[in-house]
């Protein structure tokens, strides 16, 4: 994937600790020791918001705590909420008792796959108390998401093009894969799209089916998921086509389950698709840019999220840094683009639109701050609060509310 560290850098130096933490483990991964991190509690006012960051290790150490104030919007680092190798993707579990991470990395030592961590989330002070850890089944992998009833962690390989479903146990503990599809094939763009790359995996509101953006095949796979079993097995129709060469990235539904949207990677652009709940087929409907008219440097498109409210869709820019801001047509679901907002940093790699609607927190993965944007309840322009948070490498963020705090 773009905007990385070398290759060659990252992963000597990731086998190296992955390699020590698997000699205090025995050489289990289920083993790998993450240091407890020593928080004071959160004072818990009304209307705040634990924000987890996930980065890319080396000067950052792992998975990093913020709070932010729905009031003012002011976000606190809270500290280092736990010590993991490359947590460049979290989700949080449906009760906000687990959280859970990739380790991208390419493989661990002794093994030819990566891992996902498990943690649990203190309810008092947010930080993370490192559970367990199982193979991803693939390497370098980029994403992963919790199904809608909390029984199982999906994740997507990028390096490898496959997809796992590991069962949630009790406790919070991850078991190893009952599910797993190896995706093949390539498409036209040969320095990026020379094999499968499984980039993201996010379920229906139904929880019945699997959709995966691959970057590589330049298709959204669609799978039957039987989240009981932690099973999946190919629908009919199996996938959704995009135009060759773009790229897909990332997936969201509109909250009304009649639409779904991919930002397109490598065209910087947006595929609004016509979703029927029943087959799990997506129809294309629409591709509109996520740049302005007349940009004409380097860009890749990141992350893609549509308002709770169901009124608006944005879409990160890296390389014109912004926030591509759209208007969703609330009869057929197709974008009208209304504006570009500039992060204030370089590489908005992930962002994440807060419960309420309220606010947009923004990643900006080389310049290391997570900014905070105001929402337009009316129109969802995107306006800088001031506020900002300033940690290495930053490349995810996920919200939870805090506890007892209204």
């Amino acid at each position: 994937m773009s905007n990385r560290p070398s290759r060659t850098a990252r992963l000597g130096r990731i086998a190296l600790l992955l390699l020590c933490g698997w000699a205090l483990g025995g050489g289990s991964a289920a083993t790998l020791v993450a240091s407890r991190p020593a928080l004071a509690a959160s004072e818990t006012a009304p209307g705040k918001l634990w924000v987890y960051v996930g980065t890319y290790t080396g000067k950052s150490k792992g998975i990093y705590l913020c709070e932010l104030d729905l009031g003012s919007g002011e976000l606190t680092l809270q500290g280092l909420a736990a010590t993991t190798v490359n947590p460049s993707f979290l989700a949080i579990d449906p009760t906000h008792q687990f959280l859970y991470a990739v380790n991208e990395v390419d493989h661990v030592a002794g093994s030819k796959s990566a891992t996902v961590s498990a943690f649990a989330i203190n309810p008092q002070t947010g930080a993370l108390t490192f559970l367990n850890q199982q193979s991803s089944r693939g390497t370098t992998p980029a994403h992963l998401t919790v199904d809608r009833e909390g029984k199982n962690v999906l994740v997507a390989n990028y390096g490898s093009g496959s997809v796992a479903v590991l069962p949630i146990g009790p406790g919070g503990f991850l078991a190893p894969a009952t599910g797993f599809v190896q995706h093949h094939g390539s498409s036209v763009n040969k320095s990026r799209q020379e094999g499968p790359h499984a980039h993201c995996v996010a379920v229906d509101p139904a929880n019945r089916l699997a959709f995966v953006a691959d970057l590589g095949l330049d298709q959204v796979l669609i799978y039957q998921f039987d989240a009981t079993q932690g099973l999946l097995a190919p629908n009919a129709p199996p996938f959704a086509a995009v135009a060759p060469g773009s790229g897909p990235r990332h997936f969201a539904f509109h909250p009304s389950g009649r639409t779904a949207y991919v930002i397109n990677e490598l065209f910087s652009t947006i595929t609004t698709f016509g979703y029927d709940p029943g087959t799990g087929a997506l129809q294309t409907l629409q591709t509109v840019s996520t740049l302005p008219p007349g940009f004409k440097k380097t860009n890749t498109a990141a992350e893609v999220q549509v308002h709770p409210s169901g009124k608006f869709l944005y879409g990160s820019n890296r390389g014109h840094d912004s926030i591509a801001i759209f208007a969703i047509d609330p009869v057929t679901g197709l974008l009208t683009p209304t504006g570009y907002e500039p992060t204030g940093g370089k590489t908005p790699r992930n962002f994440s639109v807060d419960p309420t609607g309220a606010y947009l927190l923004a990643a900006n993965q080389d310049s290391g701050t997570v900014v905070v944007f105001k929402i337009d309840p009316q129109t969802g322009g995107l306006t800088p609060t001031g506020h900002m948070a300033a940690i290495s490498m930053p490349v995810c963020v996920a919200l939870m509310p805090v506890p007892g705090s209204g």
